[in-house]
């Protein structure tokens, strides 16, 4: 079956004769879309950013900006795509269309240069341009807003008067322009009209899941209707690679010239898109987007909250998953020190039924685990109560997109100035991601003052087996161990009197 076909700036058309791997950045350009361009390839610079019509979290439809040099473009079968050539209004005859208010801004203020990042920042932006709630508080006339320096009230330079957040900018990278410009058109924007097609489109439902049975030159992109049926396939073919966001295997793909006779896509099932709270812990489905888990969870779970922004950037956010983040078993991912810290476990789903494991005794080596063959990760469960004091500390060389030097995650019970239960996940300096038992040890049932802390931050210093490569050194990784407990005990002085 080659039937798979996509809608791109409303027009629909066949994937064929693309081969299964191809990205949707390389259909789109071999169709004569040039505006989205390759620039790294891997998912670091947002010259391929593209709009996909997504269930909305607010809305029956978000407009999410994604990366399309990472998804195969069999991965969009049935949906609905927006290019950078897509946003502008068509005119009447012998007219030219008129410029989106993004792309106006970014004309009038000067935020293009040679022109090569423009349409991937556009996209990126009109994605936060549509985003739900932007503009609840923001002035009628973003014009009359004084507060050039600063963002709503003035307090957040990161945050505009209009609402905007330039974190959803945080996956582009420009090299001329200098940014100033790109964030002047960012805090400029309005509100989208009444008329705006593309907002109207928010109010009805996204494309509906199809099941997608791509085939060409004996390789396949495969996607079934239900969780059982992936569970079968999966048995008959365990030499299938599992995809979701696609922003790992993506990268394997185009800089290592992966290649695979079978991909098997989850990201639409909806047995892992599900997120509940009950009473006693939070279940999270594996293909829920990390950008979906964080606005459906409001800030909920603040540890979960703090790691958000520092993941990646908004862009890989928007496609990549717990799932995924835990089942490419990466010693360096972000998550796994976050979820270790919550105690949480993860639910695996197999053909004879499903098991849950927790994370603590998940990774078994580098990138390894105990899933077996033939195994999903369905769902990853956080017990409740929440402990109240929690941090999540990266260390990286850059502020945000970048991966992790050393990731450490807290979340401690502290009663009475004595610290009842001490929970501690780190990445970045074993072969696995881990708990730190010895300093947790050294830390329950003593009081949170300094010297308990720096007496732990000693031990927390020779946890797990930090070594030598281009991102730091084996000594660097073990000294920020133990400086981010000494950071926390001074961003918490409070609860020594709790």
């Amino acid at each position: 079956m080659n039937a798979a076909r996509i809608t791109v700036n409303g027009k629909e058309a066949p994937i064929s004769p693309a081969a299964p791997h191809t990205t949707a950045l390389d259909f789109l350009r071999e169709r004569g879309l040039t505006g989205t361009k390759e620039g790294c390839a891997e998912g670091e610079c947002g010259a391929c950013s593209v709009l996909v019509a997504r269930p909305g979290v607010n809305k029956p439809t978000d407009w999410v900006a994604v990366n399309a040099c990472l998804v195969p473009v069999a991965a969009l079968d049935g949906q609905e795509i927006i290019t950078s050539e897509g946003l502008a209004t068509a005119g009447g005859p012998g007219e030219p269309p008129t410029l989106h208010p993004v792309q106006e801004e970014m004309a009038v203020r000067g935020g293009s240069q040679c022109g090569y990042c423009t349409p991937g920042f556009v996209c990126s932006m009109a994605a936060e341009y549509y985003r739900p709630g932007r503009c609840e508080h923001a002035p009628a006339d973003p014009a009359d807003s004084t507060e050039a320096d600063g963002g709503v009230d003035g307090t957040d330079a990161e945050h505009g008067p209009n609402g905007f957040d330039l974190h959803a900018l945080s996956g582009n990278l420009c090299r001329c322009t200098g940014y100033r410009p790109i964030r002047d058109a960012a805090f400029a924007v309005g509100a989208p009209t009444e008329e705006d097609p593309l907002a109207q489109r928010r109010e009805q439902a996204p494309p509906s899941p199809v099941a997608t049975e791509y085939i060409r030159d004996d390789s396949a992109f495969l996607r079934k209707s239900t969780l059982d049926e992936t569970l079968e396939l999966l048995r008959e073919r365990p030499d299938a690679v599992v995809v979701a966001g696609s922003t790992d295997w993506g990268v394997e793909v185009n800089i290592r010239s992966r290649r695979a006779n079978c991909v098997v896509a989850i990201d639409r099932l909806p047995e892992l898109r599900e997120l509940r709270v009950e009473s006693d812990h939070i279940e999270i489905g594996a293909a829920l987007t990390l950008t979906e888990i964080e606005r459906r969870l409001g800030g909920d779970v603040p540890l979960l909250a703090e790691l958000f922004p520092q993941f990646a950037s908004r862009l890989i956010r928007n496609g990549a998953t717990l799932g995924g983040n835990l089942g490419t078993g990466s010693p360096i991912g972000d998550s796994p020190p976050v979820l270790l810290a919550l105690e949480a476990s993860v639910v695996l789903a197999g053909v004879d039924g499903e098991r849950e494991v927790p994370l603590a005794e998940y990774f078994t080596g580098y990138r390894q685990s105990v899933r077996r063959p033939g195994e999903l990760i369905r769902s990853v469960r956080v017990p409740l109560p929440l402990s109240p004091v929690t941090a999540f500390h990266k260390i990286a060389k850059r502020r945000f997109d970048d991966i992790s030097s050393v990731a450490v995650a807290f979340a401690l019970d502290i009663e009475d100035g004595t610290v009842r239960k001490a929970r501690i996940g780190l990445g970045g300096v074993a072969a696995t991601p881990i708990r730190a038992f010895a300093t947790e040890a050294a830390l329950e049932g003593r009081p949170w003052t300094a010297e308990t802390v720096g007496a732990a931050a000693r031990v927390l210093r020779g946890e797990g087996t930090p070594m030598d490569d281009h991102r730091a050194s084996s000594l660097y990784r073990s000294a920020m161990l133990g400086q981010s407990l000494l950071k926390l005990h001074a961003q918490t002085p409070e609860a020594a009197k709790s």
